[in-house]
């Protein structure tokens, strides 16, 4: 390494360290975590403006609460896997309270295994039971971190490439966001946002975090603009007089904002010097918080509620943002449930469908259902077995997309098969995926414009599996 390139090299870190730094509750200007400069467009951003909004569920969301199979046979299975019906003290839901939420895709199931297997949601995800027989959502199927195709076979001889430090939730929930292990500084979020850099007025507001901070929106060049629930957070005493003083303010302005000698000062201040006239931007965006831009209702009582009601704001005011392409990321935690999976799990499913039910409703009323594509995610999956009161970190799991643009009432991807110790149990009923995550990413990118031949540099593993669009959006 040349000496006299390490202050540019520092710089350039300085800048991607920053953006780790949590925003809400910050006054100091360096937290603000706003993007750099754009970039030179690879994408094709034709056809009006776009949104990925990704829903992370931390913790490990339990697959077999989440979506399970409601006729006879399967059904009585997966309740001798868990221990039976919750009224005889299992952790599976009776058959009779899954009707309202069976479902009836377009195209049934097929594959092995599958002999008459129909699928409900669970049952305080009725909200989203219209959306699914609307063709608005659908369900991919035994999604998870894969390197490449892998079965059981292949797994117990280790003879394929896996991702490291499986069933870690760290590492897990970094390898789902970015394709590598806990301390990644690139997700693939962001690599989507570098693409459009150029295509929005404002880079800034390529990549936006309502909940705090997260691997998945950090690209080469693309910053998470971190979003409180009310708003953006403002420098303190610049934006209102300090000390009662506009002198005061203005001289701390100054300070803050003016060019520097040192590396360090001088970043510092170019950050301040774009935060203070975003935050401006945002809350004209925003507008009257007692005077939204849709009659939908969400629970603000709840967290995710209030973070989703932020992102739908701030999807109508893109123009004010000066946003054509967007990736935006919202979370609930709660789901590591190894206990109390019955009293904890139910009310966490209610609080997402609550949500996503009412964001839909409100991209609908804004006529952007088209153009706003919402998906789920999570560290991991559960084991179908019972340890008593929940359930261990599994593998695959299976997620929503919903959308407008979505060709729902269906599962993509593969259901596996249900049995003990059986091709697609590695233990305890921990199921290998049979669709990538980087397949799963591959496909929402390739929505938002990304081109096929670009996608292989967003995810590193995708031409080890033979499909790159999983059939969410096309004919």
């Amino acid at each position: 390494m040349k000496l006299n390139r390490l202050p540019e090299l520092q710089r350039r870190e300085f800048l991607r360290r920053s953006a780790q730094m949590g925003l809400a509750g910050m006054a100091a200007p360096w937290a603000l975590n706003l993007a750099a400069l754009g970039e030179a467009a690879a994408a094709d951003a034709r056809g009006g403006s776009k949104a990925l909004v990704c829903v992370f569920l931390n913790g490990g969301n339990d697959n077999g609460r989440t979506l399970l199979p409601v006729d006879a046979a399967d059904h009585a299975y997966l309740a001798s896997l868990r221990g039976g019906t919750t009224d005889l003290g299992g952790l599976v839901t009776p058959r009779a309270s899954l009707a309202a939420t069976s479902l009836s895709p377009r195209v049934p199931l097929t594959g092995p295994g599958v002999n008459g297997t129909k699928l409900a949601m669970a049952a305080e995800l009725l909200p989203l039971k219209p959306l699914f027989d609307t063709g608005k959502l659908g369900w991919l199927l035994n999604v998870g971190t894969l390197m490449e195709p892998t079965t059981k076979a292949q797994y117990l001889a280790k003879s394929v490439r896996l991702p490291p430090k499986l069933f870690s939730h760290n590492d897990q929930q970094s390898f789902w966001q970015s394709s590598g292990v806990e301390g990644s500084t690139k997700g693939w979020g962001g690599a989507i946002g570098d693409l459009f850099l150029s295509s929005n007025a404002t880079s800034t507001f390529t990549c936006i975090n309502a909940s705090g901070n997260a691997v998945f929106l950090m690209g080469n060049q693309a910053v998470q603009y971190q979003i409180s629930n009310s708003g953006a957070v403002p420098v303190n005493g610049v934006v209102s007089n300090l000390f009662g003083s506009a002198q005061c303010s203005k001289v701390l302005n100054n300070m803050i904002t003016a060019p520097r000698t040192h590396w360090m000062e001088a970043e510092l201040n170019r950050v301040a010097s774009r935060s203070i006239p975003a935050q401006a931007t945002v809350k004209a965006a925003l507008g009257n918080a007692n005077a939204l831009p849709f009659s939908a209702t969400f629970d603000t009582t709840q967290s995710l509620g209030r973070q989703l009601q932020m992102v739908a704001r701030l999807i109508a005011g893109r123009s004010t943002l000066g946003a054509q392409r967007q990736v935006f990321f919202v979370s609930i935690g709660g789901f590591d449930n190894h206990d109390f999976l019955l009293t904890q799990h139910p009310g966490l499913l209610s609080q997402l469908a609550n949500g996503l039910s009412a964001f839909q409703s409100a991209m609908t009323e804004l006529g952007l259902s088209e153009n706003v594509t919402t998906f789920t995610a999570s560290d991991f999956g559960r084991t179908l077995s019972s340890n008593g009161d929940g359930s261990d970190h599994g593998w695959g799991s299976h997620h929503l997309i919903m959308g407008g643009a979505v060709r729902g009432q269906r599962f993509w991807g593969k259901w596996p098969l249900l049995a003990h110790n059986g091709p697609n149990d590695v233990g305890q009923g921990r199921l290998i995926p049979t669709s990538s995550v980087d397949q799963l990413g591959s496909t929402l990118a390739q929505w938002m414009g990304v081109s096929p031949t670009e996608v292989s540099n967003l995810f590193p593993n995708i031409n080890r599996f033979d499909q790159t669009d999983l059939g969410f959006f096309s004919l």
